[in-house]
């Protein structure tokens, strides 16, 4: 074995000397750039949830010192209120209708477009408008649509319909969950089809071209190539979708505001009915902490079940 010479030595424990010492020059140029964008979000996040929490545990409206400490009554309140149950039930019912509606045909739509038609950036335009119009917007401008004596779509129906009673669409128990999804699809439509239009594009046509040389036809190409490569995408629109409809307030309360009859109701809406309109910040705080953790549980099992298998393939 060769010699290692005294000065390479000494170079080399120099070198680890220096590498074991902290750089502080980056520690406090990281921290600068960190430390603003942290206290935001402490302040705008974290401080509120902490907050929520502390006022769920009173008897409060907000307005004097918080003086009833009131334990876990409010949480067995709000799980025991029908009207609560029903809201959450209203808000699953829009998640089903998303995941088995609104998606699948936004994903089909992403694959006819995906083909060389003309127009069809015109096309993605369009769907994707709707997207950057404001909820409050998109809900007065359905209230109109909607509306039982001028409304378009009464008056529409009405022309191509001989006999049809103009129906008000908002006001029946029955409908009015279905009329707001119609909204909602609507809306938020062109965000899952420009997803998944962007997840198409990533995938390399030599796999698809590939697997019809051997012999696969097109439909075992999409059931066997494009849909798997395209989960990551899905897994993503799916989430997105979920959380949204779990969240879901500002169309509905510019729409229905929770009626008739709390048909509509939703959790977010029940939120600000109590806590709020009827200044009982303990109670809504106790609901705002319901609502964060259903999100937040959700969240963890996507995380747990789903994106494991964007990272580990």
């Amino acid at each position: 074995m060769g010699m290692v010479s005294e000065p390479a030595v000494v170079l080399s424990a120099t070198a680890q000397r220096v590498r074991g010492r902290p750089r502080w020059d980056k520690i406090i140029a990281i921290s600068v750039f960190l430390l603003p964008p942290a206290v935001i979000y402490f302040a705008l996040v974290l401080l509120p949830v902490i907050q929520a929490v502390y006022f769920s545990f009173y008897r409060w409206n907000g307005l004097g010192p918080m003086q009833d400490f009131s334990g876990l009554d409010n949480y067995a309140r709000v799980v025991r209120d029908p009207t609560f149950l029903k809201s959450l039930g209203n808000n699953l019912l829009l998640v089903g209708l998303s995941a088995l509606v609104q998606l699948p045909f936004a994903l089909g739509l992403a694959l006819l477009i995906r083909q060389k038609l003309v127009g069809r950036t015109v096309f993605r335009v369009i769907f994707f408008l709707p997207y950057v119009l404001s909820e409050v917007i998109t809900g007065v401008l359905w209230s109109f649509i909607y509306d039982p004596q001028r409304g378009l779509l009464n008056t529409v129906l009405g022309a191509i319909i001989p006999g049809f009673q103009p129906q008000g669409w908002l006001g029946d128990t029955r409908v009015v969950l279905y009329a707001l999804f119609v909204v909602i699809s609507w809306k938020y439509f062109g965000l899952h089809l420009i997803l998944y239009t962007a997840g198409l594009q990533n995938i390399p046509a030599e796999l698809e071209e590939s697997a019809l040389i051997d012999g696969a036809s097109g439909g075992q190409v999409l059931r066997h190539v494009t849909i798997p490569l395209l989960g990551p995408t899905i897994r993503l629109s799916l989430y997105l979708s979920v959380l949204g409809a779990l969240q879901i307030f500002d169309l509905v309360w510019v729409m229905t505001t929770g009626g008739p009859a709390s048909a509509s109701e939703t959790m977010a809406t029940y939120l600000y009915r109590f806590g709020f309109q009827r200044f009982a910040i303990g109670y809504g705080s106790a609901v705002a902490v319901v609502l964060f953790l259903i999100c937040f549980i959700f969240s963890l099992i996507y995380q747990r079940y789903m994106r494991r298998q964007d990272y580990y393939g």
